[in-house]
Protein backbone atom coordinates (compact mmCIF):
# COMPACT_ATOMS: atom_id res chain seq x y z
CA UNK A 1 0.00 0.00 0.00
CA UNK A 2 1.24 3.50 -0.80
CA UNK A 3 2.04 5.82 2.05
CA UNK A 4 -1.26 7.15 3.39
CA UNK A 5 -1.56 10.92 3.64
CA UNK A 6 -3.57 12.09 6.62
CA UNK A 7 -4.69 15.45 7.87
CA UNK A 8 -3.12 16.59 11.12
CA UNK A 9 -4.70 18.30 14.10
CA UNK A 10 -2.58 19.73 16.91
CA UNK A 11 -3.55 19.82 20.57
CA UNK A 12 -1.87 20.48 23.86
CA UNK A 13 -3.00 17.10 25.22
CA UNK A 14 -4.45 14.12 23.34
CA UNK A 15 -6.31 11.64 25.56
CA UNK A 16 -7.13 8.14 24.30
CA UNK A 17 -10.16 6.72 26.10
CA UNK A 18 -13.28 8.33 27.59
CA UNK A 19 -13.32 6.30 30.78
CA UNK A 20 -12.99 7.75 34.28
CA UNK A 21 -9.21 8.20 33.93
CA UNK A 22 -9.26 10.01 30.59
CA UNK A 23 -12.24 12.19 31.41
CA UNK A 24 -10.94 13.20 34.84
CA UNK A 25 -7.64 14.17 33.20
CA UNK A 26 -9.47 16.31 30.63
CA UNK A 27 -11.58 18.03 33.28
CA UNK A 28 -8.60 18.73 35.52
CA UNK A 29 -6.55 20.16 32.65
CA UNK A 30 -9.32 22.65 31.89
CA UNK A 31 -9.78 23.49 35.57
CA UNK A 32 -6.11 24.42 35.76
CA UNK A 33 -5.91 26.31 32.44
CA UNK A 34 -9.09 26.92 30.41
CA UNK A 35 -6.97 27.86 27.40
CA UNK A 36 -5.43 24.41 27.04
CA UNK A 37 -6.52 22.61 23.86
CA UNK A 38 -7.63 19.13 24.94
CA UNK A 39 -9.21 16.28 22.97
CA UNK A 40 -10.59 12.94 24.19
CA UNK A 41 -10.88 10.06 21.70
CA UNK A 42 -13.36 7.25 22.38
CA UNK A 43 -13.56 4.10 20.25
CA UNK A 44 -17.13 3.31 21.33
CA UNK A 45 -20.11 4.59 19.37
CA UNK A 46 -20.78 6.93 22.30
CA UNK A 47 -19.14 7.65 25.62
CA UNK A 48 -20.02 4.77 27.92
CA UNK A 49 -20.72 2.26 25.14
CA UNK A 50 -17.61 0.22 26.04
CA UNK A 51 -17.61 0.87 29.79
CA UNK A 52 -18.26 -2.16 31.99
CA UNK A 53 -17.71 -2.26 35.72
CA UNK A 54 -19.48 -3.61 38.82
CA UNK A 55 -19.69 -0.96 40.13
CA UNK A 56 -19.51 0.26 43.69
CA UNK A 57 -17.86 3.68 43.50
CA UNK A 58 -15.66 5.14 46.20
CA UNK A 59 -16.41 8.84 45.58
CA UNK A 60 -13.28 10.21 47.28
CA UNK A 61 -11.31 11.00 44.13
CA UNK A 62 -14.36 12.37 42.32
CA UNK A 63 -14.99 14.69 45.28
CA UNK A 64 -11.41 15.97 45.00
CA UNK A 65 -11.99 16.58 41.27
CA UNK A 66 -15.48 18.08 41.52
CA UNK A 67 -16.58 18.73 45.12
CA UNK A 68 -20.04 19.73 43.91
CA UNK A 69 -20.77 16.58 41.90
CA UNK A 70 -24.11 16.09 43.67
CA UNK A 71 -25.25 19.60 42.80
CA UNK A 72 -24.13 19.02 39.21
CA UNK A 73 -26.56 16.10 38.92
CA UNK A 74 -24.11 13.19 38.82
CA UNK A 75 -25.88 9.84 38.34
CA UNK A 76 -24.54 8.71 41.73
CA UNK A 77 -27.53 8.28 43.99
CA UNK A 78 -27.75 4.75 45.39
CA UNK A 79 -25.72 4.77 48.59
CA UNK A 80 -24.71 1.39 49.97
CA UNK A 81 -27.00 0.50 52.88
CA UNK A 82 -26.02 -3.13 53.49
CA UNK A 83 -22.71 -4.87 52.86
CA UNK A 84 -22.18 -8.62 53.30
CA UNK A 85 -19.71 -11.31 52.31
CA UNK A 86 -20.64 -14.97 51.75
CA UNK A 87 -18.69 -18.17 51.16
CA UNK A 88 -20.88 -20.42 49.03
CA UNK A 89 -21.19 -24.17 49.13
CA UNK A 90 -23.20 -26.06 46.54
CA UNK A 91 -26.43 -25.82 48.50
CA UNK A 92 -25.82 -23.23 51.21
CA UNK A 93 -23.61 -20.39 52.36
CA UNK A 94 -21.67 -19.08 55.34
CA UNK A 95 -21.70 -15.37 56.09
CA UNK A 96 -18.35 -13.87 57.07
CA UNK A 97 -18.98 -11.14 59.65
CA UNK A 98 -17.76 -7.62 58.96
CA UNK A 99 -15.82 -7.12 62.19
CA UNK A 100 -12.70 -9.14 61.18
CA UNK A 101 -12.40 -7.09 57.99
CA UNK A 102 -10.07 -4.07 57.85
CA UNK A 103 -11.92 -0.76 57.61
CA UNK A 104 -10.72 -0.30 54.03
CA UNK A 105 -13.01 -3.19 53.00
CA UNK A 106 -16.15 -1.42 54.20
CA UNK A 107 -18.48 0.06 51.59
CA UNK A 108 -19.93 2.62 53.99
CA UNK A 109 -20.19 5.92 52.10
CA UNK A 110 -19.84 4.28 48.68
CA UNK A 111 -22.42 4.19 45.88
CA UNK A 112 -23.81 1.59 43.50
CA UNK A 113 -23.53 3.12 40.03
CA UNK A 114 -23.60 2.45 36.34
CA UNK A 115 -20.05 3.49 35.50
CA UNK A 116 -21.09 3.95 31.87
CA UNK A 117 -23.65 6.55 32.93
CA UNK A 118 -21.13 8.21 35.24
CA UNK A 119 -18.74 8.52 32.28
CA UNK A 120 -21.50 9.96 30.09
CA UNK A 121 -22.07 12.60 32.74
CA UNK A 122 -18.33 13.27 33.12
CA UNK A 123 -18.08 13.77 29.34
CA UNK A 124 -20.81 16.43 29.59
CA UNK A 125 -18.83 18.19 32.32
CA UNK A 126 -15.68 18.04 30.19
CA UNK A 127 -17.42 19.42 27.11
CA UNK A 128 -18.92 22.26 29.16
CA UNK A 129 -15.33 23.25 30.01
CA UNK A 130 -14.35 23.26 26.32
CA UNK A 131 -12.87 19.74 25.95
CA UNK A 132 -13.43 18.20 22.53
CA UNK A 133 -14.82 14.67 22.94
CA UNK A 134 -14.84 12.51 19.78
CA UNK A 135 -16.73 9.19 20.09
CA UNK A 136 -16.47 6.60 17.34
CA UNK A 137 -12.79 7.50 16.90
CA UNK A 138 -10.65 4.44 17.48
CA UNK A 139 -6.98 5.27 18.04
CA UNK A 140 -5.33 2.55 16.00
CA UNK A 141 -1.65 3.56 15.91
CA UNK A 142 0.94 5.70 17.63
CA UNK A 143 2.53 8.64 15.83
CA UNK A 144 6.23 8.68 16.62
CA UNK A 145 8.75 11.47 16.31
CA UNK A 146 12.01 9.62 16.89
CA UNK A 147 11.78 8.13 20.38
CA UNK A 148 8.93 10.43 21.35
CA UNK A 149 5.21 9.64 21.16
CA UNK A 150 3.89 12.65 19.27
CA UNK A 151 0.26 11.62 18.78
CA UNK A 152 -2.07 8.91 17.52
CA UNK A 153 -3.83 7.91 14.33
CA UNK A 154 -7.59 7.82 14.82
CA UNK A 155 -10.71 7.46 12.71
CA UNK A 156 -9.45 5.13 9.99
CA UNK A 157 -12.53 3.49 8.45
CA UNK A 158 -13.52 1.37 5.47
CA UNK A 159 -10.69 -1.15 5.15
CA UNK A 160 -11.55 -4.30 3.22
CA UNK A 161 -11.07 -7.89 4.46
CA UNK A 162 -7.53 -7.97 3.11
CA UNK A 163 -6.57 -4.72 4.82
CA UNK A 164 -6.59 -2.59 1.69
CA UNK A 165 -8.76 0.54 1.38
CA UNK A 166 -12.34 -0.25 0.36
CA UNK A 167 -14.72 1.93 -1.68
CA UNK A 168 -15.67 4.11 1.30
CA UNK A 169 -12.20 4.27 2.82
CA UNK A 170 -11.40 7.14 5.19
CA UNK A 171 -7.73 7.40 6.20
CA UNK A 172 -8.39 8.99 9.57
CA UNK A 173 -6.32 11.76 11.08
CA UNK A 174 -3.12 12.27 12.99
CA UNK A 175 -3.97 13.94 16.26
CA UNK A 176 -0.74 15.31 17.68
CA UNK A 177 -0.17 16.57 21.18
CA UNK A 178 2.50 18.02 23.37
CA UNK A 179 1.59 15.07 25.59
CA UNK A 180 -0.48 11.94 24.94
CA UNK A 181 -2.43 10.24 27.72
CA UNK A 182 -3.20 6.55 27.15
CA UNK A 183 -6.35 5.68 29.10
CA UNK A 184 -7.71 2.78 27.05
CA UNK A 185 -8.58 0.50 29.96
CA UNK A 186 -7.29 -3.00 30.58
CA UNK A 187 -4.86 -4.43 28.00
CA UNK A 188 -5.38 -1.62 25.52
CA UNK A 189 -3.58 -2.09 22.22
CA UNK A 190 -1.58 1.16 22.36
CA UNK A 191 -0.69 0.67 26.03
CA UNK A 192 0.50 -2.84 25.23
CA UNK A 193 2.75 -1.45 22.48
CA UNK A 194 4.25 1.15 24.80
CA UNK A 195 4.88 -1.41 27.55
CA UNK A 196 6.60 -3.74 25.09
CA UNK A 197 8.48 -1.17 23.02
CA UNK A 198 9.87 0.71 26.02
CA UNK A 199 10.20 -2.37 28.29
CA UNK A 200 8.12 -0.63 30.93
CA UNK A 201 7.53 -3.83 32.94
CA UNK A 202 11.24 -4.38 33.55
CA UNK A 203 11.81 -4.66 37.29
CA UNK A 204 8.10 -5.13 37.99
CA UNK A 205 5.95 -8.22 38.40
CA UNK A 206 3.92 -9.39 35.39
CA UNK A 207 0.40 -8.02 35.28
CA UNK A 208 -2.30 -10.46 36.41
CA UNK A 209 -5.88 -10.47 35.19
CA UNK A 210 -9.37 -11.73 35.79
CA UNK A 211 -12.33 -12.02 33.45
CA UNK A 212 -15.39 -10.23 34.75
CA UNK A 213 -18.82 -11.07 33.33
CA UNK A 214 -21.91 -9.05 34.20
CA UNK A 215 -25.64 -9.28 33.66
CA UNK A 216 -28.23 -6.69 34.59
CA UNK A 217 -31.48 -8.18 35.86
CA UNK A 218 -34.84 -6.60 36.52
CA UNK A 219 -36.21 -8.54 39.48
CA UNK A 220 -39.39 -8.86 41.48
CA UNK A 221 -39.76 -5.64 43.55
CA UNK A 222 -40.52 -7.80 46.59
CA UNK A 223 -36.99 -9.23 46.38
CA UNK A 224 -35.24 -5.97 45.58
CA UNK A 225 -33.41 -4.11 48.35
CA UNK A 226 -31.91 -0.93 46.93
CA UNK A 227 -28.40 -0.24 48.26
CA UNK A 228 -27.64 -3.87 49.15
CA UNK A 229 -24.15 -5.14 48.29
CA UNK A 230 -23.24 -8.84 48.45
CA UNK A 231 -19.93 -10.45 47.49
CA UNK A 232 -19.35 -14.20 47.36
CA UNK A 233 -16.47 -16.66 47.06
CA UNK A 234 -16.37 -20.45 46.77
CA UNK A 235 -18.88 -22.47 44.75
CA UNK A 236 -18.94 -23.19 41.86
CA UNK A 237 -15.23 -22.51 41.27
CA UNK A 238 -13.86 -24.47 44.22
CA UNK A 239 -10.23 -25.40 43.62
CA UNK A 240 -10.48 -25.03 39.86
CA UNK A 241 -9.91 -21.28 39.91
CA UNK A 242 -9.91 -18.21 42.08
CA UNK A 243 -12.69 -15.71 41.83
CA UNK A 244 -16.10 -14.77 43.14
CA UNK A 245 -19.24 -12.80 42.49
CA UNK A 246 -20.92 -9.48 43.17
CA UNK A 247 -24.62 -8.74 43.59
CA UNK A 248 -25.50 -5.04 43.70
CA UNK A 249 -29.09 -3.84 44.15
CA UNK A 250 -29.25 -0.68 42.03
CA UNK A 251 -32.15 1.66 41.23
CA UNK A 252 -35.41 0.73 39.50
CA UNK A 253 -35.58 -2.87 40.76
CA UNK A 254 -32.36 -3.70 38.91
CA UNK A 255 -29.63 -5.98 40.17
CA UNK A 256 -26.08 -5.88 38.81
CA UNK A 257 -24.97 -9.51 38.87
CA UNK A 258 -21.33 -10.24 38.15
CA UNK A 259 -18.86 -13.08 38.26
CA UNK A 260 -15.06 -12.84 38.19
CA UNK A 261 -12.65 -15.68 37.39
CA UNK A 262 -8.92 -15.15 37.95
CA UNK A 263 -7.17 -15.97 34.68
CA UNK A 264 -4.25 -17.81 36.29
CA UNK A 265 -6.29 -21.03 36.37
CA UNK A 266 -4.55 -24.20 35.17
CA UNK A 267 -7.30 -26.43 33.81
CA UNK A 268 -7.70 -25.59 30.10
CA UNK A 269 -11.14 -27.20 30.14
CA UNK A 270 -12.48 -24.59 32.54
CA UNK A 271 -15.12 -22.35 30.98
CA UNK A 272 -15.47 -19.07 32.93
CA UNK A 273 -18.73 -18.16 31.21
CA UNK A 274 -20.39 -21.47 32.09
CA UNK A 275 -19.13 -21.18 35.67
CA UNK A 276 -21.01 -17.87 35.80
CA UNK A 277 -24.15 -19.45 34.40
CA UNK A 278 -23.93 -22.34 36.86
CA UNK A 279 -23.48 -19.90 39.74
CA UNK A 280 -26.94 -18.46 39.10
CA UNK A 281 -28.47 -21.83 39.96
CA UNK A 282 -27.24 -21.67 43.55
CA UNK A 283 -30.40 -21.66 45.71
CA UNK A 284 -29.70 -18.19 47.14
CA UNK A 285 -29.13 -16.64 43.69
CA UNK A 286 -31.92 -18.51 41.93
CA UNK A 287 -34.40 -17.35 44.56
CA UNK A 288 -33.35 -13.72 44.04
CA UNK A 289 -33.71 -13.92 40.25
CA UNK A 290 -36.93 -15.97 40.14
CA UNK A 291 -39.54 -14.18 38.06
CA UNK A 292 -37.03 -11.60 36.84
CA UNK A 293 -35.47 -11.03 33.43
CA UNK A 294 -31.96 -10.38 32.21
CA UNK A 295 -31.78 -7.13 30.24
CA UNK A 296 -28.05 -6.72 29.49
CA UNK A 297 -24.82 -8.72 29.36
CA UNK A 298 -21.16 -7.91 28.93
CA UNK A 299 -17.64 -8.97 29.82
CA UNK A 300 -14.33 -7.27 30.47
CA UNK A 301 -10.88 -8.23 31.67
CA UNK A 302 -9.79 -6.81 35.04
CA UNK A 303 -6.22 -5.95 36.00
CA UNK A 304 -5.40 -7.78 39.24
CA UNK A 305 -1.65 -7.48 39.70
CA UNK A 306 -1.87 -4.47 41.98
CA UNK A 307 1.03 -2.46 43.34
CA UNK A 308 3.88 -4.76 42.33
CA UNK A 309 2.63 -5.06 38.73
CA UNK A 310 2.31 -1.36 37.92
CA UNK A 311 4.80 -0.77 35.08
CA UNK A 312 6.86 2.34 34.55
CA UNK A 313 4.21 4.86 33.59
CA UNK A 314 6.03 7.40 31.45
CA UNK A 315 7.75 7.47 28.09
CA UNK A 316 8.82 10.54 26.12
CA UNK A 317 5.59 12.30 25.25
CA UNK A 318 3.11 9.85 26.79
CA UNK A 319 1.82 8.39 30.06
CA UNK A 320 -0.37 5.45 31.10
CA UNK A 321 -3.49 6.14 33.18
CA UNK A 322 -6.12 4.11 35.03
CA UNK A 323 -6.56 0.48 34.07
CA UNK A 324 -3.95 0.88 31.33
CA UNK A 325 -1.58 1.22 34.28
CA UNK A 326 -3.28 -1.53 36.33
CA UNK A 327 -4.64 0.42 39.30
CA UNK A 328 -7.46 -1.89 40.47
CA UNK A 329 -7.68 -2.68 44.19
CA UNK A 330 -8.53 -6.39 43.94
CA UNK A 331 -9.93 -7.15 47.43
CA UNK A 332 -12.04 -3.97 47.32
CA UNK A 333 -13.09 -4.79 43.73
CA UNK A 334 -12.65 -1.14 42.83
CA UNK A 335 -10.52 0.79 40.39
CA UNK A 336 -12.51 3.83 39.28
CA UNK A 337 -11.37 5.98 42.22
CA UNK A 338 -7.72 5.28 41.40
CA UNK A 339 -8.37 5.87 37.70
CA UNK A 340 -9.82 9.31 38.47
CA UNK A 341 -6.92 10.11 40.77
CA UNK A 342 -4.38 9.07 38.13
CA UNK A 343 -6.06 11.36 35.60
CA UNK A 344 -5.80 14.27 38.01
CA UNK A 345 -2.11 13.60 38.69
CA UNK A 346 -1.34 13.38 34.96
CA UNK A 347 -3.25 16.57 34.21
CA UNK A 348 -1.46 18.52 36.92
CA UNK A 349 1.95 17.31 35.69
CA UNK A 350 1.18 18.09 32.04
CA UNK A 351 -0.33 21.51 32.76
CA UNK A 352 2.73 22.52 34.78
CA UNK A 353 5.07 21.24 32.07
CA UNK A 354 3.25 23.09 29.29
CA UNK A 355 3.19 26.28 31.38
CA UNK A 356 6.97 25.91 31.72
CA UNK A 357 7.38 25.62 27.95
CA UNK A 358 8.04 21.88 27.91
CA UNK A 359 6.60 19.27 25.56
CA UNK A 360 7.34 15.71 24.50
CA UNK A 361 9.50 14.84 27.48
CA UNK A 362 8.78 12.37 30.27
CA UNK A 363 6.27 13.55 32.84
CA UNK A 364 8.19 12.04 35.74
CA UNK A 365 6.23 14.30 38.11
CA UNK A 366 3.12 12.29 37.27
CA UNK A 367 4.66 8.97 38.22
CA UNK A 368 6.19 10.44 41.36
CA UNK A 369 2.78 11.75 42.44
CA UNK A 370 1.01 8.48 41.72
CA UNK A 371 3.59 6.36 43.56
CA UNK A 372 3.53 8.57 46.65
CA UNK A 373 -0.10 9.72 46.91
CA UNK A 374 -3.60 8.29 47.45
CA UNK A 375 -3.23 5.57 44.79
CA UNK A 376 -0.10 4.23 46.43
CA UNK A 377 -1.75 4.33 49.84
CA UNK A 378 -4.74 2.40 48.48
CA UNK A 379 -2.77 -0.30 46.67
CA UNK A 380 0.19 -0.90 48.96
CA UNK A 381 -2.02 -2.06 51.82
CA UNK A 382 -3.59 -4.84 49.72
CA UNK A 383 -0.56 -5.82 47.67
CA UNK A 384 -0.29 -9.38 49.00
CA UNK A 385 -3.93 -10.51 48.76
CA UNK A 386 -3.76 -11.65 45.14
CA UNK A 387 -0.41 -13.52 45.34
CA UNK A 388 -1.52 -15.08 48.64
CA UNK A 389 -4.61 -16.45 46.90
CA UNK A 390 -2.48 -17.82 44.05
CA UNK A 391 -0.11 -19.57 46.48
CA UNK A 392 -2.39 -20.68 49.29
CA UNK A 393 -5.92 -20.69 47.88
CA UNK A 394 -9.07 -18.96 49.06
CA UNK A 395 -8.83 -19.79 52.78
CA UNK A 396 -5.14 -18.94 52.96
CA UNK A 397 -5.78 -15.66 51.19
CA UNK A 398 -8.56 -14.73 53.61
CA UNK A 399 -6.33 -15.42 56.60
CA UNK A 400 -2.89 -14.33 55.40
CA UNK A 401 -4.06 -11.55 53.10
CA UNK A 402 -6.51 -10.29 55.71
CA UNK A 403 -3.87 -10.22 58.42
CA UNK A 404 -1.46 -8.41 56.11
CA UNK A 405 -4.12 -5.79 55.28
CA UNK A 406 -4.81 -5.25 58.98
CA UNK A 407 -1.10 -4.87 59.74
CA UNK A 408 -0.63 -2.43 56.86
CA UNK A 409 -3.68 -0.41 57.90
CA UNK A 410 -2.28 0.03 61.41
CA UNK A 411 1.49 0.24 60.86
CA UNK A 412 1.59 1.57 57.25
CA UNK A 413 3.73 -1.35 56.08
CA UNK A 414 3.09 -4.98 55.13
CA UNK A 415 4.47 -7.71 57.39
CA UNK A 416 4.53 -10.01 54.32
CA UNK A 417 6.56 -7.30 52.55
CA UNK A 418 5.87 -7.76 48.82
CA UNK A 419 5.02 -11.20 47.48
CA UNK A 420 5.67 -11.96 43.83
CA UNK A 421 3.13 -13.18 41.30
CA UNK A 422 5.42 -15.42 39.27
CA UNK A 423 4.00 -16.69 36.00
CA UNK A 424 1.86 -14.78 33.57
CA UNK A 425 -1.73 -15.99 33.26
CA UNK A 426 -0.93 -17.47 29.85
CA UNK A 427 2.01 -19.45 31.25
CA UNK A 428 -0.16 -20.73 34.11
CA UNK A 429 -2.31 -22.72 31.68
CA UNK A 430 -1.72 -26.45 32.11
CA UNK A 431 -1.54 -29.17 29.47
CA UNK A 432 -4.85 -30.86 28.67
CA UNK A 433 -3.41 -34.33 29.36
CA UNK A 434 -3.25 -33.49 33.09
CA UNK A 435 -6.98 -32.70 33.32
CA UNK A 436 -10.38 -34.09 32.50
CA UNK A 437 -13.06 -32.17 30.62
CA UNK A 438 -15.63 -30.47 32.85
CA UNK A 439 -19.27 -31.46 32.32
CA UNK A 440 -21.32 -28.28 32.55
CA UNK A 441 -25.11 -28.30 32.81
CA UNK A 442 -26.96 -27.07 29.76
CA UNK A 443 -28.30 -23.52 30.19
CA UNK A 444 -32.03 -23.56 30.90
CA UNK A 445 -32.93 -20.33 29.08
CA UNK A 446 -34.49 -18.87 32.24
CA UNK A 447 -31.64 -18.34 34.72
CA UNK A 448 -28.75 -19.41 32.50
CA UNK A 449 -28.13 -18.76 28.82
CA UNK A 450 -25.84 -19.87 26.03
CA UNK A 451 -23.14 -17.44 24.98
CA UNK A 452 -24.59 -16.39 21.64
CA UNK A 453 -27.97 -15.62 23.20
CA UNK A 454 -26.31 -13.49 25.87
CA UNK A 455 -24.02 -11.70 23.40
CA UNK A 456 -27.15 -10.34 21.75
CA UNK A 457 -27.80 -8.52 25.04
CA UNK A 458 -24.45 -6.73 24.74
CA UNK A 459 -25.78 -5.08 21.56
CA UNK A 460 -22.47 -5.79 19.83
CA UNK A 461 -21.99 -4.85 16.21
CA UNK A 462 -18.98 -4.98 13.88
CA UNK A 463 -18.87 -4.06 10.22
CA UNK A 464 -18.15 -7.51 8.75
CA UNK A 465 -16.38 -6.27 5.60
CA UNK A 466 -13.41 -4.96 7.61
CA UNK A 467 -10.37 -7.09 8.50
CA UNK A 468 -10.66 -9.10 11.69
CA UNK A 469 -9.27 -7.07 14.60
CA UNK A 470 -8.21 -10.36 16.25
CA UNK A 471 -4.86 -11.20 14.69
CA UNK A 472 -2.92 -14.47 14.78
CA UNK A 473 0.87 -14.19 14.79
CA UNK A 474 1.00 -17.70 13.31
CA UNK A 475 -2.30 -19.01 11.84
CA UNK A 476 -1.16 -22.63 12.26
CA UNK A 477 -0.67 -22.53 16.04
CA UNK A 478 -4.32 -22.96 17.17
CA UNK A 479 -4.69 -26.36 15.44
CA UNK A 480 -1.05 -27.46 15.31
CA UNK A 481 -0.09 -26.56 18.92
CA UNK A 482 -2.98 -25.37 21.09
CA UNK A 483 -5.45 -28.09 20.11
CA UNK A 484 -3.27 -31.15 20.88
CA UNK A 485 -1.52 -29.63 23.88
CA UNK A 486 -4.23 -27.50 25.53
CA UNK A 487 -7.49 -28.68 23.86
CA UNK A 488 -7.53 -25.16 22.34
CA UNK A 489 -8.87 -23.25 25.36
CA UNK A 490 -9.94 -20.24 23.25
CA UNK A 491 -13.14 -22.19 22.63
CA UNK A 492 -13.90 -21.89 26.34
CA UNK A 493 -12.20 -18.83 27.86
CA UNK A 494 -13.85 -16.40 25.42
CA UNK A 495 -17.14 -15.17 26.96
CA UNK A 496 -18.58 -14.26 23.55
CA UNK A 497 -18.13 -17.47 21.46
CA UNK A 498 -15.66 -15.77 19.14
CA UNK A 499 -13.42 -18.82 18.66
CA UNK A 500 -14.39 -22.24 17.29
CA UNK A 501 -12.57 -25.40 16.27
CA UNK A 502 -14.47 -26.88 13.32
CA UNK A 503 -13.83 -30.36 12.00
CA UNK A 504 -12.81 -30.22 8.35
CA UNK A 505 -11.47 -33.28 6.56
CA UNK A 506 -10.00 -31.07 3.83
CA UNK A 507 -7.86 -29.10 6.30
CA UNK A 508 -4.24 -30.24 6.86
CA UNK A 509 -4.85 -31.13 10.53
CA UNK A 510 -8.45 -32.25 10.03
CA UNK A 511 -9.83 -29.12 11.67
CA UNK A 512 -10.02 -25.35 11.19
CA UNK A 513 -9.78 -22.51 13.69
CA UNK A 514 -12.62 -20.05 13.09
CA UNK A 515 -12.65 -16.48 14.42
CA UNK A 516 -16.13 -14.95 14.63
CA UNK A 517 -14.80 -11.46 15.28
CA UNK A 518 -18.24 -9.91 14.90
CA UNK A 519 -19.16 -11.39 18.34
CA UNK A 520 -16.25 -9.77 20.17
CA UNK A 521 -17.18 -7.70 23.25
CA UNK A 522 -13.62 -6.33 23.56
CA UNK A 523 -12.87 -8.09 26.85
CA UNK A 524 -9.23 -8.85 25.81
CA UNK A 525 -9.22 -12.29 27.50
CA UNK A 526 -7.84 -13.96 24.38
CA UNK A 527 -4.88 -11.58 24.24
CA UNK A 528 -4.18 -12.39 27.90
CA UNK A 529 -4.89 -16.13 28.31
CA UNK A 530 -3.84 -17.74 25.02
CA UNK A 531 -1.09 -20.13 26.20
CA UNK A 532 0.94 -19.56 23.03
CA UNK A 533 0.44 -15.79 23.17
CA UNK A 534 -0.51 -16.02 19.52
CA UNK A 535 -3.68 -13.90 19.55
CA UNK A 536 -3.27 -10.13 19.36
CA UNK A 537 -6.27 -7.91 20.06
CA UNK A 538 -6.28 -4.72 17.99
CA UNK A 539 -8.95 -2.06 17.78
CA UNK A 540 -11.59 -2.42 15.05
CA UNK A 541 -12.89 0.64 13.27
CA UNK A 542 -14.41 3.29 15.48
CA UNK A 543 -17.90 2.77 16.85
CA UNK A 544 -17.77 -1.01 16.50
CA UNK A 545 -18.09 -3.42 19.40
CA UNK A 546 -20.55 -3.56 22.27
CA UNK A 547 -23.10 -0.83 22.89
CA UNK A 548 -23.69 -1.16 26.60
CA UNK A 549 -26.72 0.87 27.70
CA UNK A 550 -25.92 1.38 31.40
CA UNK A 551 -23.16 -1.01 32.45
Amino acid sequence: MNQIERETMDFDVVIVGAGPAGLSAAIRLKQIDPDLNVVVLEKGSEVGAHILSGAVLDPGALTRLMPDWKERGAPIRTEVTSDSFLVLGEAGSVRIPAWPMPRLMSNHGNYIVSLGNVCRWMAEQAEALGVEVFPGMAASALVMDGDRVAGVVAGEMGLSHDGTPGPGYEPGMELRGKYVFIAEGVRGSLAKQLIQNYDLSAGHEPQKFGIGMKEIWEIDPARHKEGTVVHTMGWPLGRNAGGGSFIYHAENNQVYLGFVVHLNYENPYLNPYLEFQRFKHHPAIAELLEGGKRVAYGARAISEGGWQSIPKLTVPGAVLLGCSAGLVNVPRIKGSHNAIQSGMHAAEAAAAAIAAGREGDELVEYEDALRSGPVADDLKRVRNVKPAWSRTGMVGSLMLGGADMWFASIFRRNFLRTWKHGKTDAAATGKAAKFKPIAYPKPDGKLSFDRLTNVAFSFTNHEESQPSHLKLKDPTIPIRVNLPEYAEPAQRYCPAAVYEVVEDASAPEGARFVINFQNCVHCKTCDIKDPSQNIVWTTPQGGDGPNYPNM
